[in-house]
Formats: C-alpha cells, structure tokens, sequence
C-alpha cells in the first residue's frame, strides 16, 4: 500500500508518498481500507517532530477515517468485511489500509456519506468526551467554544445545541462568526477585535459560561477562569496559546469551579472504546436526525497532503478539511 511518511520532521514538504508494508490486523483489530481521512492540527505537531504515536501503533499521521472493512482479525464480532465504517484511530490514517481496534469503529450513520464521515470520529468523541461526559454540559447552560470555525468547535456548536444549551463562541472575523451562527451559535466573539471575558459577561448578565472548551491553553487561562459562573468548568484541550500560565487559585476558589485537561489520542484502547460507544449512543442518533452534520471545508487527494496541512496552518478554513485516498 501507500501512505504519507515522515523520513524527517519539517514543514508540509516533510510529508512524503511512498510505498509501505500492509498492516496486519491483531487480536481484536480489524483492517479497513481506507476511503477518507481527516487533517487535525496533531498531524502538524506529529510532522514537526513534537508529538509522536503512542507506542505499538501506525507511524503515519491520521487520527481518523472513513472506509470499509477488509479483514476480520482474530476475537473480533459484530463487524464483517464490506462493512461501511469510520473509526478514531491512534495514526495510520494517511494510509490507504489502517488497522484498527474494533472497539474504536462506528458505522457511518444515516445521512451522511462514507467520504464525509472521515470529519466525524475525533471531532464527536473530543467534544462528547470532555464537553459532556467529564464537564456535565446541561439544558439551559452556557457553552462557551473558543474557535468556533474549528472542526472541533464546529461539532460542539451542534452537539451543545441540540442538547439545549446556549452557546458563545470566539472566532478571527465576520465570515467565521456567521458560519457559527448558521450553525446555532447564539453569542458571537471576534477574539481580534473583543475581550471575550467582557462580551460574554455582556450577553450572560454577569453570570459568565457554565463549561468552556478551550484549544488555546496557557494564554488563556486567566481570562478563562474570570469567564467562568460560579461551579464552571474549564475543560482544556488544546495548547495553541502555550504550555505555562500563572492561575489565580484565589479565584478559582471563589467561584468553585473545575479544570480539566484531557489528549484523546494516547488513552488506553478500552477508554477509547468506552468514549466511542458513548459517542454511538448519544452522538449517531442526533446525526441521523440531522440535527448534527459534519462541516467540511475542502477535500485534497491523500498524496497532497502536504496542501492540506498548508490549507489548515493558513487558518481560513471552517470546519474539517479530508484526505481522499479513493
């Protein structure tokens, strides 16, 4: 088969199409030949040499996919081969074969097509995982999402809506903000022109927002925490902003409110299969409905790759941008 190698760590022309040996599917794994995968921005920290797979699973980025079933390995049920699936993965999912553990494997779901469903696994298990499963997101709370035109801010616009919650997002300009409004984003924030933590205390009457999913990290975690309503929780995700922040315990204290930060990609299997099962349940119903789509900016034949990953660092994209291997 062919997949995107990374010979050495480096900018978009660090990604190289070449030959490789066919995965062999294990115990509880199954092979599926892949139709679609999706660029995240941890494929740009994985080519850049700063975030390398867990051990024992594919060198190649990719941490989603889309595509049907090859081969059964051994103690694997419930799935057979020709199966349309998409699947959260570890790596591999540049590749035109990735073998996955079946507990990581959902069936695309009504509505949506096979190339289309590569933009759902990560996207829907980072925000389920953390906006719903650890931060308890409820009717009639305040979602705030900081980079709402994101692949991953695009899902928790949706999900948060069609669960009942109000939702503010914080987006770079006009045309992002109206994108998050189509989508039911109710409080709209340019983070270039607006200080968030004033607007959103505006919009919520000095209350501030129940849950926060936050990519940024270090350079917003003061103003996170000012953010926050009373018993708030700050769910971090992302480190765009820097790894080290001063945070004001007293405040923290004072509104009695959580952080939590949580990676997705090196959990064991068995919490990845429970997240996804959760995703199943809760998640592919709300799709089926059409009350949560995928959003997909751009699609680039797989050996482009190196243009998808310059199409997401230019960061005029909104929503998913997907790799074509068939």
């Amino acid at each position: 088969m062919h997949a995107i190698t990374i010979p050495e760590p480096g900018g978009p022309e660090a990604l190289v199409w070449a030959e490789v040996p066919d995965p062999e599917p294990g115990e509880g794994e199954v092979l599926v030949e892949v139709v679609a995968s999706a660029v995240n921005r941890a494929d740009l920290l994985q080519r850049q040499g700063f975030y390398d797979p867990p051990p024992g699973s594919s060198p190649y980025p990719g941490l989603e996919c889309s595509g049907r079933i090859a081969a059964l390995g051994p103690g694997v049920s419930g799935w057979a081969v020709g199966d349309e699936v998409c699947a959260l993965l570890a790596g591999g999912g540049y590749a035109e074969k990735v073998a996955v553990p079946a507990g990581q494997l959902l069936p695309v779901p009504d509505g949506v097509d096979l190339i289309t469903a590569a933009a759902l696994p990560e996207a829907t298990c980072t925000v389920w995982s953390n906006v719903f499963m650890i931060a308890h997101l409820r009717p009639g709370e305040t979602l705030l999402v900081h980079g709402g035109a994101s692949g991953i801010g695009t899902m928790a616009i949706q999900l948060a809506k069609a669960v009942g919650a109000r939702v503010a997002v914080t987006a770079g300009g006009p045309e992002k903000l109206a994108r998050c409004a189509e989508l039911g984003a109710d409080i709209l924030i340019d983070y270039r022109e607006q200080d968030f933590v004033e607007e959103l205390r505006k919009a919520t009457d000095g209350a501030g927002a129940d849950v926060i999913l936050d990519i940024v990290g270090a350079k917003y975690l003061d103003r996170n925490v000012r953010a926050l309503a009373v018993n708030g929780r700050l769910a971090v995700i992302g480190l765009q902003g820097g790894v080290k922040g001063e945070l004001n315990l007293a405040s923290l204290l004072a509104k009695r409110a959580a952080i939590t930060a949580t990676s997705l990609r090196g959990r064991p299997v068995a919490e990845k299969a429970s997240i996804v099962a959760a995703v199943h349940e809760h998640v592919w119903p709300l799709t089926g409905a059409g009350l949560v789509r995928p959003v997909v900016h751009r699609t680039f034949p797989l050996r482009e790759a190196a243009e998808a990953h310059r199409a997401l660092e230019e960061g005029t994209h909104v929503g998913k941008i997907l790799l074509l291997a068939r």
